[in-house]
């Protein structure tokens, strides 16, 4: 029976990254995937995929509806070839997932494939697509198994019609009309390539808001930038049936004033969250405990109920975010090396990729204004921005929020084009403790979506905004 100083159960963002770090830090280390390819969800079927098909759907829209106004004229008429499309995304995931393989190479780390389960709190079976089964120890283990896509109780996913986000990463026809159960993260992004591609597209949310997590004034705007895109929006809807007639899917719904309405689509993507994945794990084995969301339950250093047992990503509390799992995976690492690393949960970012893209950091409005700390606010739009205005993407603002006292920045939060990335500026900021006016006296490149960043922080530091 093989023996390793570390097994990682899973082989997502958190999982590899965990056992890459240990591999540096000396550990012989172990990786158990169910799949026949690594990466997890993320890079499968999640993150990486999505990103392929908004990225192409883009291009899309932009040959449709922009070049020519960019004085770019198109012989003819532009066409969609969906299975090209498709293919280039699995091109993408099956290059991505190649290079996970590399790296387990490079780093040693030996790769077993199949279902992972607790023999008991050293031990783990591996049961393979064959049925055979593979028996190994571990001194320690890092429980990253992630998660799947929830759904509600009453509703018969087929998979063809009535889908997940899994599957429509890969639909053989563009839909007439998609209906979205959930106007979160993942149904919007879905949402809008197939939008782009040329469905009606509706979203059906339980909540008043979409991205209900983030801070209202994103949700309003990104709603009316997506109903610009004639997205159509039904808030505060309660659905009560999902129905499969055919090639129609019907789904009946209460509203805010408790009326039944109904909703009738080709495809209905149910987006309504995920849930902890432990199934098949035999976690009771090994004496490690699960709490009634189905999650594992650790303490502040990630560890389980058993104390060399670790749990990281999708599968812990916090945010389901691949870089959440990452941090948590590098951290469990270094602390079975001795080290003293930390993590900041306040500052790990959300993105929603949509265009234009969301992103945040820190407390939003409302949870200040629930805490009752004094705060003071500062907002940019990207219309005023010279970059903005030449790459035709004006939609969306910076909203800087700061403690009224000590001009601390308490949270970031922005809509429009490339904010995924300058989100990154106002982590490192508040990493290191930045007031607003820290982040006004910088200097920002020109001319750059950027520069809306140091105006807000201006607006911040006492409405000095200078280009508004």
């Amino acid at each position: 029976m093989s023996e390793y100083d570390v097994v990682v159960i899973g082989s997502g963002p958190g999982g590899y990254v965990a056992a890459i770090r240990c591999a540096q830090l000396g550990m012989k280390t172990a990786i158990i995937e169910k799949y026949a390819t690594l990466g997890g969800t993320c890079l499968n079927v999640g993150c990486i995929p999505s990103k392929a098909l908004l990225d192409s759907s883009h291009h899309y829209e932009d040959a449709v509806k922009h070049f020519e106004t960019h004085g770019i004229e198109i012989p003819g008429e532009v066409k969609i070839n969906l299975e090209k499309m498709i293919g280039r995304k699995q091109a993408v995931v099956d290059q991505t997932t190649k290079g996970i393989e590399f790296l387990m190479d490079k780093n040693k780390i030996e790769v077993h494939y199949g279902i992972g389960s607790f023999k008991d709190a050293n031990t783990i079976n591996i049961t393979k697509e064959d049925g055979s089964t593979d028996t190994i120890s571990a001194k320690n283990t890092i429980i990253a198994t992630g998660s799947k896509p929830s759904t509600l109780p009453f509703i018969t996913l087929d998979k063809e019609r009535v889908i997940t986000s899994t599957e429509a990463l890969k639909l053989k026809e563009v839909p007439k009309h998609m209906i979205i159960i959930g106007g979160g993260v993942i149904g919007l992004e879905l949402g809008q390539v197939y939008k782009r591609l040329g469905a009606d597209v509706s979203v059906v949310e339980y909540m008043d808001r979409i991205i209900p997590g983030m801070d209202g004034a994103l949700s309003k705007e990104l709603m009316k930038v997506m109903k610009k895109q004639k997205v159509k929006f039904h808030l505060s809807h309660k659905v009560k049936s999902v129905e499969r007639n055919g090639d129609e899917v019907i789904i009946k719904a209460d509203d805010k004033k408790g009326q039944e309405v109904e909703f009738k689509g080709d495809y209905c993507l149910v987006s309504v969250g995920r849930r902890p994945f432990t199934d098949g794990l035999n976690a009771a084995a090994a004496g490690v405990e699960l709490d009634e969301k189905g999650r594992v339950v650790v303490n502040d250093h990630l560890q389980t109920s058993a104390s060399h047992i670790y749990a990281i990503g999708d599968v812990v509390r916090g945010a389901m975010l691949a870089h959440k799992a990452e941090e948590e995976g590098t951290m469990v690492a270094e602390l079975l090396a001795g080290q003293k690393p930390h993590i900041n949960y306040n500052l790990i970012p959300g993105v929603v990729y949509t265009w234009p893209e969301v992103a945040a950091v820190g407390k939003t409005e409302e949870e200040l204004k629930e805490a009752g700390v004094a705060y003071k606010s500062g907002q940019f739009p990207m219309r005023a921005l010279g970059r903005a205005r030449a790459s035709m993407d004006i939609d969306g603002f910076v909203k800087i929020l700061a403690d009224k006292e000590t001009d601390e920045v308490l949270g970031v939060h922005m809509i429009g084009a490339r904010c995924a990335d300058l989100i990154t500026e106002a982590v490192t900021a508040m990493e290191f403790r930045a007031s607003a006016e820290d982040m006004s006296r910088m200097s920002h490149a020109h001319p750059t979506y950027a520069e809306a960043v140091k105006e807000a922080a201006l607006a911040a530091t006492g409405d000095r905004a200078l280009h508004i």
